[in-house]
Formats: C-alpha cells, structure tokens, sequence
C-alpha cells in the first residue's frame, strides 16, 4: 500500500475529546460494532476504535452525521490494528 494510500486525510474529520474520564464525544463514526457496559467498538473513518470502562452507556449516536457520545468510566480507548470487515452488525450476522 502507497503512502499516500495509508495516511491520507479522511474525508470526514475524527476527533476525540475525552472529559474527565466520564464523557466520549467522537466524531466520523461510521458504525458501532458492539456495545455493552464494559466494552464499545465503534467503526470511525480512521479504523475501529475500542472504549473499555464501567458503566459505559451511549448518550448519542447520529450515523448520518458521524457523531457519538458515551458516558461512564473510560479505562481505556485504542484503535485495532487488523482491517475491519465492512457492513453493519446485521448484515455481517444475517450472511
């Protein structure tokens, strides 16, 4: 894979803004993969991201905007090296 390939801009921008451990705001999300109080994948335009914690809840999703907010206790966030398979939760259930 080129260079250029790898490390271009998303077309959609990605931020996390992490307050006091409590509350995720992320922004070009495309999917959430799983959730559940301990442990949320969520699909963004650069790579799936992971948020381990306690009493994790989501706050808000919007798909069409790409944005998502999480509350409960983040412990960790970290981005999952191997490619993500395309396609919703459903679509990669119902095969």
């Amino acid at each position: 894979m080129a260079y250029e390939e790898k490390y271009k801009k998303p077309e959609q921008p990605h931020n996390l803004i992490l307050e006091g451990r409590r509350r995720l705001s992320v922004s070009g999300v495309e999917d959430v993969e799983n959730f559940d109080e301990r442990e949320v994948v969520i699909a963004t335009v650069c790579g799936t991201l992971i948020v381990r914690g306690s009493e994790l809840h989501i706050e808000k999703l919007s798909i069409d905007g790409g944005d998502f907010v999480l509350e409960g206790e983040v412990e960790s966030m970290t981005y999952e090296a191997r490619e993500r398979e395309k396609g919703s939760v459903w679509s990669r259930l119902f095969k």
